[in-house]
């Protein structure tokens, strides 16, 4: 029995050590801003000033013909985007009133086909790497942002503006971009 005491003492030792050696800063909260994402309103290009609904909106990057999630043929004034942390450039299909056509063969997907107006932009910046803490490491922000529209013979996506000059992507609080559409 007596030595059940010094079995004892070791065990709680050991937990108050690990309890204690936790630190706070150990763990990133959720609440810690981290890499940024590029954020475009759209607008009317007729009226500028009013707030335009892009329809049937389907997203998916380019070279990765993955779609954006949360954009699989949405309708949405306000588009989110997340840039590459690897290179200084991005590039994304923006396809407007995204549909299959069955082809008429509702039971047959082996002759079914993408239609949809779609626009290629490209995102060119430069990267800066930002430390946060020793629980969340670094951020990547972009510094001078710029969005281009490779020209077709009929883009949906009349133009793109910077909200702020120089433009940056810091944070995702606020508009990076405005699209007239």
């Amino acid at each position: 029995m007596k030595y059940l005491k010094y079995l004892f003492l070791p065990i709680i030792a050991l937990v108050i050590g690990i309890t204690v050696s936790c630190e706070r800063d150990d763990l990133c909260p959720e609440s810690t801003p981290t890499t940024p994402s590029l954020i475009i309103d759209a607008f009317d290009i007729t009226n500028q000033d009013d707030s335009k609904n892009v329809f049937g909106l389907l997203i998916a990057g380019v070279e990765n013909e993955n779609v954006l999630p949360g954009y699989a043929v949405v309708t949405t004034n306000n588009i989110i985007l997340p840039l590459k942390t690897t290179e200084d450039t991005t590039q994304y299909q923006l396809i407007q009133d995204y549909s299959i056509n069955d082809n008429g063969t509702p039971d047959d997907t082996s002759d079914d086909f993408a239609e949809g107006n779609q626009d290629i932009i490209t995102i060119n910046y430069t990267r800066e790497e930002v430390y946060v803490s020793r629980a969340c490491g670094y951020k990547t922000i972009f510094k001078d942002v710029t969005v281009s529209i490779d020209n077709d013979t009929d883009n949906w996506i009349q133009l793109i503006q910077p909200v702020n000059n120089p433009q940056s992507v810091e944070d995702e609080t606020e508009t990076h971009f405005n699209l007239f559409h």
